[in-house]
């Protein structure tokens, strides 16, 4: 099936399908999808909302304050309001990496708010393999925290939504973790929707958790799936995919659209109609090779809508337009009843999450400069220094943090003060310190694993007195200038052994570090967040670095 493209309005995207004229054929079925990703546990806000092309002059960007559980549920109310068929579904990272409200436990906030907004499916993303495929089995099916226990207010009782993964496969049994799709019926017209995390996701998870599984091919994955479908009778199909793209316009349009998704839907076959993603935190309504292509920013900012109309004879789409539509604090009641999910959760963290941290002279920033070094990246890796560096500690001379995650900056208020729940946001994933003896050539050599993905360099952050330059120019593996490294003013040398501070994901080969599974006379020390709470108490007011660590050439 093939889709004709034309846009409609500036702010949708409508594709409609080439057909002869019958005479008396039967009325269409409309359908309307509403879609999320990357939701990342945040049932408040986000700081900064989502920003947009200036309405009043496009060459400007505007920040919009937008998103929160309670607003989105309204939002989600009203968008299925008059609508005889819907159906909400989502592209994955709904949990991990989330604020303190929800990752204090568990995100089993978040799985119960989404679960009430009436969510009925979702594709597995990488963050919600962040504590293993055990922990998110427990997501689906409920049940207490094996280490932490029940802490909520009430009994943790399992997602009311599906997940749905067809390319995560286990390896000792060769079957799915989660059902590959799931069929649903719209007066009597059946509709496919395919789930799929990101191939690459073991590149991204701690390999510990997720040590029996593998992650198949998205569009192969899917293409092999076609004939069962259309042998169940099924010619409309939806695939929700945890992978997305790159835009450059703005968060209903799609001009210049790149990124893994592109070659992905390029390989689908012809009988997918509509494909939901995420996974880049971008918003985008696109047509891509004749299907409409859809992602909704991140954090609970937009609700995508998804209108198809189904042939009742053929029993395929035949339309499909979509629109982004901001969740607008302003604008939105909240939910009285996602208020009072919140607030149960709320009264049980507050008195830890608002706990005084310290505070800041000036924001601390994620956002990286053309080295690949950021402000908190750096304040991060002072703090596990410190934390390690005493030797009943672990001896550290050196530190280093991966940037995923540090997850949002620390915002300076008017009075500087920092709480504890601001720093958890930078360090959502309660990761343990752990520190490793390593030769100066392992550090030289993990340092050129920066860029075992060359399109996506993962820049480690690193602590005060290292420091190291990195040609572009140069071919993978001599990208690290070995006279350029350099502790405390020194040269770092090849032979000599110095101990050496990361995380617990680092330390088993997460983001593809794998020389770091080869350090020597391990000691777990506490966690990230420990550390850094314990930085900002001793440190306070702590101000933005020079960012003069790491240095780019070409």
């Amino acid at each position: 099936m093939k889709f004709l493209f034309r846009p409609i309005l500036a702010s949708a995207i409508t594709l409609t399908l080439a057909a002869p004229s019958l005479a008396q054929t039967p009325a269409p079925v409309d359908l309307r999808i509403l879609a999320i990703n990357d939701f990342h546990g945040y049932l408040r806000p986000p700081p900064g909302g989502i920003t947009i092309a200036d309405p009043e002059d496009r060459a400007k960007k505007v920040a919009v304050a937008a998103g929160g559980a309670e607003h989105m549920a309204t939002l989600v109310g009203q968008l299925r309001e008059r609508q005889k068929n819907s159906i909400f579904v989502a592209a994955g990272d709904l949990i991990g990496a989330s604020p303190f409200l929800s990752a204090m436990f568990h995100d089993e906030p978040t799985i119960e708010a989404l679960s009430m907004m009436g969510l009925a499916l979702s594709s597995v993303g990488n963050h919600e393999f962040d504590e293993g495929k055990d922990e998110l089995l427990r997501m689906q099916n409920g049940g207490c925290h094996p280490v932490d226990k029940c802490q909520g207010p009430h009994p943790f009782a399992g997602a009311k939504f599906r997940y749905l993964a067809a390319s995560t496969i286990e390896k000792s049994s060769g079957k799915t973790v989660f059902p590959a799709y799931e069929i649903r019926a719209f007066d009597g017209i059946p509709v496919a929707f395919i789930g799929l995390t990101l191939k690459g996701t073991s590149g991204l998870v701690s390999p510990v958790g997720i040590a029996d599984l593998e992650f198949r091919d998205e569009a192969d994955t899917v293409n092999a799936l076609i004939p069962e479908l259309k042998g169940r009778g099924v010619e409309a199909i939806v695939v929700l995919v945890h992978e997305g793209g790159l835009p450059t316009g703005d968060y209903n349009e799609c001009p210049g659209i790149s990124g893994p998704i592109v070659d992905i839907v390029k390989k689908f076959d012809k009988a997918v109609d509509v494909v939901v993603t995420g996974h880049t935190h971008r918003a985008y309504v696109c047509e891509i090779d004749g299907r409409l292509v859809t992602s909704g920013d991140k954090y609970g900012t937009l609700v995508t809508t998804i209108d198809l109309k189904l042939d009742p004879t053929t029993r395929d789409i035949v339309s499909a337009k979509a629109n982004n539509n901001i969740v607008r604090t302003a604008a939105l009641a909240k939910d009285p009843q996602q208020t009072a999910l919140l607030d149960a959760y709320d009264r049980l963290a507050a008195p830890i999450a608002n706990r005084p941290a310290g505070a800041v002279t000036a924001t601390l920033s994620r956002t990286p400069n053309a080295a690949g070094e950021s402000p908190l990246g750096d304040i991060i890796a002072d703090a596990q220094l410190a934390a390690t560096s005493s030797e009943a500690k672990g001896g550290a001379v050196i530190a280093f943090t991966n940037p995923g995650g540090v997850r949002a900056d620390v915002t300076r208020r008017e009075d500087g003060a920092v709480t504890y729940a601001d720093l958890f946001a930078s360090q959502p994933f309660r990761n343990q310190l752990v520190t490793l003896t390593l030769t100066g050539k392992q550090i030289k050599d993990m340092l050129e694993q920066q860029w075992l993905d060359p399109k996506r360099p993962r820049i480690l952050q690193v602590s005060k007195g290292f420091s190291y330059a990195w040609d572009n120019n140069r071919p993978d593996g001599e990208r690290i200038l070995p006279e350029r490294i350099l502790l405390n003013g020194q040269p770092v040398d090849p032979a000599t052994s110095y101990r050496v501070t990361v995380n617990n994901f680092l330390s088993v080969g997460g983001d593809g570090f794998t020389v770091l599974t080869k350090g020597t006379a391990p000691l777990v020390g506490v966690y990230d967040i420990d550390a850094l709470h314990e930085y900002f108490q001793t440190n306070s007011p702590v101000g933005p670095t020079a960012v003069d660590r790491i240095a780019r050439i070409n």
